[in-house]
């Protein structure tokens, strides 16, 4: 569906317009001249085309009743344009977009887009058919490098916007740093509308792999104050950013480097005069509409719809024509619940082949029967074999690719987190889709070399993730598989992909203690571990290059690294295998306890 803007108003709407006309008052009282219209935004979609969930092989289901998947968004899009005119919408996304299921895994690498003859990306066809207008970088869009981020650039049919990306070699944007929509308004003066794109500067340290002496990342403010200005004299009537960045104005790594803020966006409403509204992305919440001032006092509108599709944010515009200038007289925000739709015709009919073929992929059998079931939904609080099987094979990978150098004889440890709390290895044949939901992220893997005493710091620091809980305290603990609780994890709002198991070690976490004190009876092969020890420290490139802020990894040297995904290494560690059994890489290496009592 190709959305045209430069259309005169609809039938009804100039219906409307000569009625208004023809009631109105004598000259001399002539009413105002106003235009309307709204913005649909899209955010962190994730590769979700429809609502099917492929590591559990079937329709997404939560308790909460919500739906996924940009098919459901198409008809919401359909129903808002049929209501008020397709050529009275702009169709954006804050980033995001080809990373986060095996559907966009599939075409990343297993059937990558970037081959000869490649196929076109499930999410650039659904857009494409949907017609947005832009989208903005997310964080996510470099994972997979930047010939697969350039293919799939080449394969949109609107602009992908990156304002504060920066190609090093010239100093300028790497991407599209805004694009200008014109809106017929009926009334003899067009509405120029600008959307300013812009993206946590966090890529820096994410995906430093791939962008580091290649793109800059200058924070979200800077380039919005030099942006919005210019968009205003290029004759913007109404300014909207893009933003892959949350609200809250807190980063998960260290600033004091210079690295601007992770989460910025309302910083940037703070800080910057002239913009309307934020689409805001990256923070994976719903934020229907907040309102923050601007340095002017002029208020500017954000929102936030909730991830995966789950949500479309609408944003209303009123315009009046003052003196030959349009003027945004309101602007407000809500968002739209995807599962009050059904999925769209026109996307099931161009991606059910590819649909089909994911299905297939992750339904492969890589191993036999495995012992017994294996499950997380104790594993961020217990040490549990699930675990323990991402840290044995980084072990074993890491140890093999430093075999022969100098450090072949280092002690290796292994950095592994609890990522989801339904992940279940099954005790039946083992197949690609209950392995990759273990490892839900497209990380990679880093070996660096540490001292004993930086290792107990990592341990501290990741063990702040615990409530302090006195010895006589009540524990709750719900392992309601649809959601599982408890009342002494996630301190701080800390999440769960930010605590980490540290194997190849023993040691007890004293939750009764305050946190920077909880790391007990630390031991490497039965004996205290020295500060001065040495050893190699098997990490994600996440952790590797700083994020969760954990103290020393990103500093320390690193001994070897690679580009092959995590997730890749277990399914070729348990094919090898050919059966799935925690004798093969089960240990006990950590507990809970509150003032030395073992709390399970």
């Amino acid at each position: 569906m190709t959305v045209n803007r430069r259309t005169l108003l609809g039938a009804s709407a100039a219906a409307g317009a000569a009625a208004a006309v023809a009631a109105a008052a004598p000259a001399e009282a002539k009413p105002a001249k106003t235009y309307s219209f709204s913005v649909l935004g899209t955010t962190d979609l994730h590769g979700n085309v429809f609502n099917w969930d492929y590591f559990k092989d079937a329709a997404y289901t939560d308790t909460a009743g919500n739906t996924r998947g940009i098919a459901r968004i198409a008809t919401l899009v359909k129903q808002i344009r049929e209501e008020i005119g397709a050529e009275n919408t702009v169709l954006i996304d804050a980033g995001d977009t080809i990373q986060g299921t095996p559907l966009a895994y599939y075409y990343a690498r297993v059937d990558p887009i970037v081959a000869d003859a490649g196929p076109v990306h499930p999410m650039a066809q659904s857009m494409n058919a949907i017609g947005y207008d832009a989208a903005a970088l997310g964080n996510h869009e470099f994972n997979y490098g930047l010939d697969t981020l350039r293919k799939f650039e080449s394969q949109l049919e609107f602009p992908l916007l990156g304002a504060n990306v920066i190609d090093t070699e010239t100093g300028r944007p790497a991407f599209p740093p805004y694009h200008f929509l014109r809106m017929r308004t009926g009334c003899g003066k067009d509405v120029k509308v600008a959307i300013l794109g812009l993206c946590t500067p966090g890529v820096t340290i994410w995906d430093k792999a791939y962008v580091e002496g290649v793109l800059e990342f200058p924070s979200l403010e800077s380039e919005a104050a030099y942006w919005v200005p210019k968009l205003k004299a290029m004759g913007a009537d109404v300014v909207i950013v893009s933003a892959h960045s949350g609200t809250s104005g807190k980063s998960a790594y260290d600033t004091s480097t210079g690295l601007g803020v992770e989460n910025a966006s309302a910083l940037v409403a703070q800080q910057v005069a002239g913009i309307d509204a934020i689409l805001v992305g990256h923070a994976h919440i719903e934020v229907a509409e907040s309102r923050v001032a601007g340095p002017d006092g002029h208020e500017v509108v954000l929102s936030e719809p909730l991830c995966y599709g789950q949500r479309l944010t609408r944003f209303d515009f009123d315009l009046t024509l003052e003196k030959g200038k349009w003027k945004v007289a309101s602007v407000a925000a809500s968002v739209l619940n995807s599962n009050t739709a059904e999925e769209d015709e026109e996307i099931l009919a161009i991606l059910s082949d590819e649909h089909a073929e994911v299905v297939g992929y992750v339904n492969q059998v890589v191993a036999e029967q495995a012992v017994v079931q294996l499950t997380t939904v104790e594993a961020r609080y217990k040490d549990e074999p699930i675990i323990d099987l991402i840290a044995k094979v980084q072990e074993d990978t890491v140890k093999t690719a430093l075999a022969g150098t100098e450090y072949a004889d280092l002690p290796v440890l292994a950095q592994a987190s609890p990522f989801s709390r339904t992940a279940e290895l099954p005790a039946a044949n083992v197949k690609i889709k209950d392995l990759s939901s273990l490892y839900i992220y497209d990380n990679t893997l880093a070996a660096k070399l540490m001292t004993g005493a930086q290792i107990r710091a990592y341990l501290e620091y990741s063990a702040e993730y615990f409530v302090q809980t006195a010895a006589g305290a009540e524990i709750i603990v719900d392992t309601n598989p649809d959601k599982p609780t408890d009342n002494i994890t996630g301190a701080g709002s800390r999440p769960d992909y930010n605590y980490d198991y540290v194997s190849g070690l023993a040691y007890e976490i004293d939750i009764a203690k305050p946190a920077g004190s909880r790391i007990a009876n630390l031991k490497h092969q039965g004996a205290d571990v020295a500060d001065d020890q040495r050893f190699v420290l098997a990490v994600n490139n996440y952790r590797a290059n700083g994020g969760g802020n954990f103290p020393h990894v990103a500093a320390a040297q690193e001994l070897w690294s690679e580009s092959i995904e995590i997730r890749t290494r277990i399914i070729e560690w348990v094919t090898a295998k050919g059966r799935l059994d925690p004798a093969d890489f089960a240990s006990v290496d950590w507990k809970l306890t509150r003032d030395g009592t073992p709390v399970f």
